[in-house]
């Protein structure tokens, strides 16, 4: 068994030989600074009937969805690099894409999880179907958490046909006043998109610096996206586009900085941040920049944190979430 140490990173073959490292690390008070789970990379099950999956945490979503497409089926979560992202990585950093305007995030559709805290007990909330709503929902207390309660092994999640066509358009607007115009008038609209993004990446033909791009995505059988795409024609949302944008800004560059605000803001809060790349999930208020000031930290309840903290990890062996 691997023995932990500072600034190292395990590396774990079975749930079990997991158990025992972060049981003798809780022991002897020893700091774990990393674990790697992809040896962990089964479909534990997948109903296609009932349409739910359960899966070991270090499978990644790329490989995921390639399995649930042979069902017509996928888990509706588009974050970067899926290719590389497990789903235990996904859980703990809440990692979400520009679908995320119309399917929501992983926590809307986690619907139970194994997780092995500290002292090497396995711990289980949640089930395995969609209307299981027993106890507590300690499932989502592990979301976003980076790993600081508890390691991720398990989890099951409720899934989503494919849909039958998608469709992206978007519009080049000189100003944010514009853009921000059109975004509440495509919110008011009957249109129900999954994506609804703002960014100012200039496109590979060049014929866009300084200018400002809305793009929709419509999702759904054939007949809701010709008549959501003839609204948004009408809007003025004509040209043809892709999410080429969402991976030309994750492809280049140092990670981002994250700003979230109230989607009625969204302009405002970019007018404030100058002249630097940006993608912004405009009717989730989700900002990803890179450059120009540092966003203002929002007020967090520390004790709070610090208590669900201890109540998990008493002698902070796993990392402490990162603020």
């Amino acid at each position: 068994m691997p023995q932990p140490s500072a600034a190292m990173t395990i590396q774990i073959s079975s749930l079990e030989e997991l158990r025992k490292t972060l049981a003798g690390a809780h022991a002897r008070g020893e700091k774990v600074t990393g674990i790697n789970l992809e040896a962990l990379n089964r479909v534990v099950a997948h109903t296609p009937e009932d349409m739910t999956v359960t899966v070991e945490a270090g499978i990644t979503l790329a490989r995921l969805q390639t399995e649930l497409a042979r069902q017509r089926q996928w888990l509706p979560i588009d974050p970067p690099n899926p290719g590389r992202l497990t789903l235990g990585a996904l859980l703990t950093t809440d990692a979400s894409g520009p679908r995320r305007f119309g399917y929501g995030t992983i926590r809307d559709y986690l619907i139970g999880i194994r997780v092995a805290l500290v002292d090497g007990r396995v711990i289980q909330s949640g089930g395995k179907v969609v209307k299981n709503v027993a106890g507590y929902d300690l499932a989502k207390l592990f979301i976003d958490c980076h790993g600081s309660l508890g390691v991720i092994v398990e989890a099951t999640f409720k899934l989503r046909p494919l849909p039958e066509a998608e469709q992206f358009v978007q519009t080049r607007c000189e100003s944010l006043e514009r853009a921000g115009a059109l975004i509440e008038a495509v919110i008011e609209s009957e249109m129900t998109p999954v994506v609804l993004d703002l960014h100012n990446l200039a496109p590979p033909d060049g014929q866009g610096s300084n200018r400002f791009f809305v793009v929709l995505g419509f999702a759904g059988t054939r007949e809701e996206v010709e008549w959501q795409s003839a609204i948004a024609h009408q809007l003025g949302l004509k040209e043809p586009a892709s999410l080429d944008h969402e991976k030309k800004f994750w492809s280049s560059g140092p990670s981002p900085a994250r700003i979230s605000v109230l989607p009625s803001r969204v302009a405002e809060s970019l007018r404030g941040l100058g002249v630097i790349p940006f993608v912004a999930r405009a009717g989730d208020g989700v900002i990803y920049c890179r450059g120009g000031p540092q966003p203002d930290r929002a007020e967090l309840p520390m004790k709070l944190i610090r208590r669900v903290k201890d109540a998990f990890d008493p002698r902070h062996v796993l990392p402490d979430l990162p603020l």
